[in-house]
């Protein structure tokens, strides 16, 4: 799924109510953002739709990357109830995301 500043609030901060959201922030010049994308795109098609999983590029929303303190990318949030649950920055494997998304399923 993409993320972006105007489905942002809906599609993360309200779905996170009911089930938890990885967030990947990402931009497309970022090298190690180009080997995190297709993880997570991975991790969303195995974790189905106990999670949601999805990508914001922050140089088409840097109000929402600068509200939740993005300053590296990729930079990985998992929303929960609406907050902040986990925060990771650089590169994760798959099978630590899934660990903590499962955390909060």
């Amino acid at each position: 799924m993409e993320f972006n500043s105007e489905n942002f609030k809906k599609e993360v901060i309200e779905m996170s109510k009911t089930k938890p959201v990885l967030v990947d922030f990402f931009a497309e010049w970022c090298g190690p953002c180009k080997v995190q994308g297709p993880i997570v795109d991975e991790l969303g098609k195995e974790i189905g739709d106990k999670a949601t999983v999805g990508k914001l590029d922050i140089e088409n929303s840097q109000d929402v990357a600068g509200e939740y303190g993005v300053m590296s990318i990729p930079t990985l949030l998992i929303f929960k109830d609406g907050e902040v649950k986990e925060n990771m920055t650089g590169l994760r494997e798959k099978g630590i995301l899934k660990e903590l998304l499962e955390k909060y399923l």
